[in-house]
């Protein structure tokens, strides 16, 4: 499967050009540091402030994942203005399929959820409010789009084993979502694509 990667020197990014690497897809990838990204494997490298080069780096592609977000705190719609810019070339291109790292807070609370996960779902909302803000306004960018989008939405990101073992929700969220490794929303993302259910959903993954 040919394969365009954004964000590709992120935790979530590295996991899936690794992923898709090792599953023997030719993987092209967008950055905003290409000195920062190793090279070996990949079909091509491209910068994402050129839009006619990212245009080309869509084109014909069996899918777009995208691992952009902040990287801190203060999101300064770093989300749904990148996420803009893939959504003008794959629009240009006709590509469909794309799929993007989001957040377990932009989707729906489970109703059975413990008060406790409430509470702290609550919490975190408050800390972090700015970011989710931003990956909300990404997932409506996405839902007036022309493309077959999926939005994964992880909870806390840590850097454990890919497990290929976990809870997924379309549509929904898993009740108790407390965390997940990088490795396994990559995991994810990667199994999205071919996956119907998925298509113009957000889908919420835990353990």
């Amino acid at each position: 499967m040919r394969i365009t990667v954004f964000g590709a020197t992120g935790g979530v990014g590295r996991e899936i050009v690794g992923q898709a690497l090792a599953a023997g897809h030719e993987v092209t990838v967008v950055v905003r540091d290409p000195e920062r990204l190793d090279r070996a494997a990949l079909h091509a490298v491209v910068r994402l402030d050129d839009p006619s080069a990212v245009r080309a780096a869509v084109a014909g592609r069996d899918a777009v994942l995208s691992g952009l977000g902040s990287r801190g705190r203060k999101a300064n719609g770093v989300a749904e203005r990148l996420t803009g810019k893939i959504l003008a070339a794959m629009e240009a291109e006709e590509v469909r399929r794309l799929v993007v790292v989001s957040a377990v807070p932009v989707g729906p609370e489970p109703a059975d959820d413990p008060l406790v996960d409430r509470l702290m779902r609550k919490a975190i909302g408050a800390v972090l409010a700015e970011l989710y803000t931003d990956l909300a306004r990404m997932e409506a960018a996405l839902a007036d789009s022309a493309t077959d989008w999926t939005a994964v939405r992880p909870p806390k990101l840590t850097d454990g084993p890919r497990t290929g073992v976990y809870r997924q929700v379309v549509g929904g969220t898993p009740r108790s979502s407390r965390s997940i490794s990088r490795a396994d929303v990559a995991h994810a993302m990667l199994a999205s694509i071919a996956d119907p259910a998925a298509v113009k959903q957000g889908v919420g993954v835990a353990y």
